[in-house]
């Protein structure tokens, strides 16, 4: 599905962000542990997430659909071998933290996904698990992938890098593990792993950059899932850029291994609000209110990087509008993701007008620029590419195509409906 965007004039109005997709893998996935009945309210409807829905329930837990917006997954015969092998589609957080489940479960089980998916690097998850005695056969660390049962053993493992994927694939490996599993990583990373395992019972001990777990049960409790600040950043950069806007995102979780957008924006001067802030399942959550902003530069480095890795593309965006010259640095992780995104944002962006120099692991981006559109655009299978070009065909001033935008339903399939709630030409 091909799509053309077209420049507006502003944005305003409420609209009520879609759940968090890296919380709602993990209420999925934790609950298949619990032995027990697991209600989860307001979880993802994106294609991602319902690849772990079906794993998991062919892993044998029941799934009883309250409504479209809450269901029960009872784990009471959970988990068994699987009668075939489990796809996990586009989705590299399904596989990763899967991963860490099956590595330690007495029977064996067989990973694959689609093409995007079986191009993506699966050493940082299988080499500590193989630490651990978990026994594998792959092809080059890539999926397909078959996991020998096994006996683990806990380890002190070191991260070179900060992934919240690599994390928690070892945290859940650490639950079924003698002994004691512990990850150290440069940044701290998300931790919606930590949270939701202390929200469930688990034996963790959450110590900044590092974590430990020894075996445990999960216990079954409630979930209701928060709004995903990942899908919410498309709104807030369009917010900032386009003339005239105000706008309300509601629910929107604002943990703060993943708000470094939030921090970003606010150091470019936008006008950005938070409201009713809470607690919902052990997470932080608040209303956010944007407003069109004269954006200033800034450089986007370090520690902050894994704060908002996912949100780098629309950040990218929002640069071409900011007076002066935005940095992005150690970011080199982006190359690993559903596309190179440090290729793509620089390609398709410098199509329709930006002004972008791709270097190792990041991006030299210069405004304020005019984007003048005219231009088909490519995706690369990736959702935040797709998405992040929307967003810039909001302001440019010629339409752009954009291709093959279905691959948006991947994690956002109600991204055009809410534009269209709040845009006005």
């Amino acid at each position: 599905m091909d799509i053309n965007v077209e420049k507006i004039n502003s944005l305003k109005g409420e609209i009520e962000i879609p759940a968090d997709k890296s919380i709602t893998h993990r209420a999925f996935m934790f609950s298949a542990l619990t032995k027990g009945k697991c209600r989860i309210t307001n979880f993802s409807q994106g294609e991602d997430c319902i690849s772990t829905l079906k794993i998991i329930e062919q892993l044998g837990c029941d799934i009883i659909r309250e409504n479209e917006k809450e269901l029960i997954i009872d784990a009471k015969n959970a988990i068994k071998a699987p009668c075939v092998p489990l796809n996990c589609g586009n989705s590299g957080t399904t596989t990763r933290l899967i991963s860490g489940i099956l590595a330690g479960q007495n029977f064996n089980s067989k990973l694959f996904g689609d093409e995007s998916l079986s191009k993506r690097p699966m050493k940082r998850v299988i080499a500590p698990l193989e630490l651990m005695g978990a026994n594998f056969i792959h092809n080059d660390f890539r999926l397909p992938i078959e996991i020998k049962g096994s006996i683990l053993k806990g380890i002190d493992y070191i991260s070179p890098l900060a992934s919240a994927q690599v994390k928690s694939c070892l945290l859940l490996a650490g639950l079924n593990a003698e002994g004691i599993t512990s990850f150290t990583e440069p940044y701290k990373s998300r931790n919606h792993t930590e949270l939701m395992f202390e929200y469930m019972g688990a034996d963790i001990k959450d110590e900044g950059n590092r974590v430990s777990v020894k075996k445990s049960r999960l216990h079954p409790v409630d979930i209701t899932i928060c709004g995903d600040i990942s899908s919410a950043a498309f709104f807030i950069t369009a917010a900032l850029i386009v003339p005239n806007s105000d706008i309300i995102i509601k629910n929107v979780g604002i943990n703060e291994t993943r708000s470094g957008i939030l921090d970003v924006y606010k150091s470019m001067n936008a006008d950005i609000e938070l409201l009713n802030e809470r607690i919902v399942s052990n997470e932080k959550v608040a209303d956010i209110r944007v407003k069109y902003s004269d954006l200033k530069s800034t450089v986007i480095e370090g520690s902050l990087i894994p704060r908002l890795i996912d949100e780098i593309p629309v950040i990218s965006v929002a640069a071409t509008q900011a007076e002066g010259t935005t940095v992005i640095k150690n970011a080199q992780d982006l190359r690993n993701k559903e596309a190179d995104r440090i290729t793509a944002v620089r390609t398709e962006l410098n199509k329709i007008g930006a002004d972008i120099e791709e270097t190792e692991d990041g991006l030299i981006i210069q405004g304020k620029t005019k984007l003048t559109g005219n231009a088909e655009c490519e995706c690369y299978h990736d959702h935040r590419i797709a998405m992040s070009e929307y967003v810039a065909g909001l302001i440019s001033e010629s339409p752009i195509r954009i291709k093959e935008f279905q691959w948006v339903n991947i994690s956002f399939p109600e991204f055009l409906n809410l534009f269209e709630q709040i845009y006005l030409y």
